[in-house]
């Protein structure tokens, strides 16, 4: 069945940013399919009909494959993907175990890769589509007593990715682009002291999940913009202060 309203593809959907931008997209009628390795355990999302949750480790190709044939069957295109999958992991960098690299690759680099490929088939077929991947301002500017360099090396192939795939599939109409945000007031930050994370940005507070929506909702409105990437960081990313 192919519907009149826009397709979307969120991983990580099931809290944080993810479940925030999944909200958002309900609420403008998009149709959807959502993933995370439990979200059907989810207390704040139910599968509807306009609305599907899949199980799975996102960084395995099978559940990729899974997504987008889910998204096609269902709906019959896909116009949004959130690539929104990933994790956090602070240690010094001699700290880091061949077991944090490999499922740090796997969450942050390698759902990447594989949703994306996915999807592409698709919207070229429909010569329109649109790639949202959400990055680190970290990857811009460090911040000394945050040691983050597997975090940092994971998510900065999603502003260059986003550059090059822009370029590649232009002619295809399929745009991509990224929003890197700092820190955001979320449920992973709950227990942490919010005086001590206000310093973190120029502005002194956190930024709320809405604001990474919003950035979200302007990249998918703006039509000409692609291979770009928006910092919503409080001007963290600008340098000293």
């Amino acid at each position: 069945m192919v519907t009149t309203n826009p397709v979307a593809i969120v991983t990580g959907a099931s809290s944080g940013i993810g479940l925030g931008i999944t909200q958002a997209l309900i609420a403008q009628n998009y149709r959807i399919v959502a993933t995370s390795r439990t979200i059907s355990k989810s207390k704040d999302l139910q599968a509807s009909e306009n609305l599907i949750l899949i199980d799975g480790d996102i960084g395995k190709k099978g559940v990729a494959v899974k997504i987008a044939e889910a998204a096609i069957s269902k709906f019959g295109r896909i116009d949004l993907l959130i690539n929104n999958a990933g994790m956090f992991m602070s240690k010094p960098f001699t700290d880091y175990t061949e077991d944090d690299f490999s499922v740090m690759i796997s969450t942050n680099v390698a759902s990447f890769f594989y949703m994306t490929q996915q999807v592409i088939a698709q919207m070229q077929r429909q010569k329109e589509g649109h790639v949202v991947s959400i990055s680190t301002t970290l990857v811009d500017q460090p911040l000394a007593g945050v040691p983050a360099s597997l975090p940092v090396l994971t998510k900065s192939a999603m502003p260059v990715m986003s550059k090059e795939l822009a370029i590649e599939y232009a002619r295809d109409n399929i745009r991509f682009n990224t929003v890197s945000p700092g820190t955001v007031n979320t449920p992973m930050h709950a227990n942490e002291d919010h005086a001590q994370l206000n310093k973190l940005s120029p502005l002194n507070r956190l930024a709320e999940i809405s604001e990474i929506v919003d950035a979200i909702l302007y990249l998918q409105s703006a039509k000409f913009v692609t291979g770009e990437n928006i910092r919503v960081d409080g001007g963290a990313h600008a340098g000293r202060w």
